[in-house]
């Protein structure tokens, strides 16, 4: 196996098995292993959050975790937010409210929305923006991001009619 180790994880829902170096990132992994080419990669420190995936139902950098450390785990990437022809209702959020620009930062935004609007389904404004805090957007002023967090927030709140 010259120095490749099996790493084995459900990525998106679907079972994944791969060779790879010890070394390689989980970013790398998701990119150019998987083809999954919605994780950006902006800093390669873990600061900007352009990077966020879920791991195990919690958000992690995908930059900063090797993919030998992702053995086991279930991996969502934007590509997993909802089916391949339709918008998840988060992603439906931020058409609607321009939450974005350029789109570099937008998956790592979407990743960390949805997590926040989990744990904090009533978040004010002002805990939408901390909460947001760990992704850079060098594009806006994070206006329309967080009236696209606060609407998707609201709409997972009332019932479906």
């Amino acid at each position: 196996m010259s120095g490749k180790r099996l790493v084995r994880m459900t990525v998106n829902g679907s079972p994944v098995e791969e060779a790879v170096e010890p070394r390689l990132l989980l970013s790398d992994f998701l990119r150019q292993v998987l083809g999954l080419t919605g994780t950006h990669v902006g800093c390669e420190h873990g600061v900007c959050g352009a990077c966020t995936v879920r791991v195990d139902g919690s958000t992690a950098r995908a930059c900063l975790m090797f993919a030998v450390q992702a053995e086991g785990c279930r991996i969502v990437t934007v590509e997993g937010l909802g089916p391949a022809e339709a918008l998840s209702p988060l992603q439906e959020a931020f058409r609607e409210h321009h939450g974005l620009q350029c789109g570099f930062c937008t998956p790592g935004m979407l990743m960390t929305a949805l997590d926040l609007i989990e744990k904090y389904p009533l978040a004010s404004d002002a805990e939408i923006r901390e909460g947001l805090s760990g992704n850079l957007c060098r594009c806006t002023g994070y206006e329309h991001i967080v009236a696209a967090v606060r609407a998707a927030a609201q709409r997972r709140r009332e019932p479906s009619s």
